[in-house]
């Protein structure tokens, strides 16, 4: 079903991705989150939903649409490594930045963080180019939210 995107996404030079696009690579990041400990629970679908709403805009209908997309993704989605370092080619630091919070938020969404998740964490944040500094800061403030 994402075959053709995931090869796009996967390009040794991949094009910067148009908003939807990127927003349902984003996405598919938060749901691998929160996958990772083989808990993918309620309140994680739903802190991943109010984050696709507050973020892009959108409808409860359509941050649910977007999530079950991207939980389709997530699946067919390369490894970890790679999916996540075509990201960073073809997504402005900014959005990274962003949902490196939206993933802090996530792993503290069901009220405890497990060990598959801090070393998903790690292993994304480093991926994506973010610096341990901004993510401790975007920790705090998913902590916050």
């Amino acid at each position: 079903m994402f075959s053709e995107f995931l090869s796009r996404l996967t390009q040794p030079q991949p094009a910067p991705l148009v908003e939807d696009d990127a927003r349902l690579a984003l996405t598919a990041l938060l749901v691998r989150l929160a996958r990772s400990d083989n808990d993918y629970s309620d309140t994680e679908m739903a802190r991943i939903d109010r984050i696709s709403a507050e973020r892009y805009g959108l409808s409860p209908f359509e941050s649910a649409a977007l999530r079950a997309r991207a939980e389709d993704l997530e699946a067919e989605a390369p490894d970890t490594v790679r999916f996540t370092r075509a990201i960073k080619e073809a997504v402005a630091y900014e959005d990274r930045l962003a949902v490196v919070q939206a993933l802090w938020s996530v792993a503290l969404a069901d009220g405890h963080r497990t060990g598959e998740e801090d070393s998903l964490l790690r292993l994304v944040v480093s991926l994506l180019g973010v610096s341990d500094v901004d993510s401790a800061l975007a920790r705090q403030r998913a902590a916050k939210s």
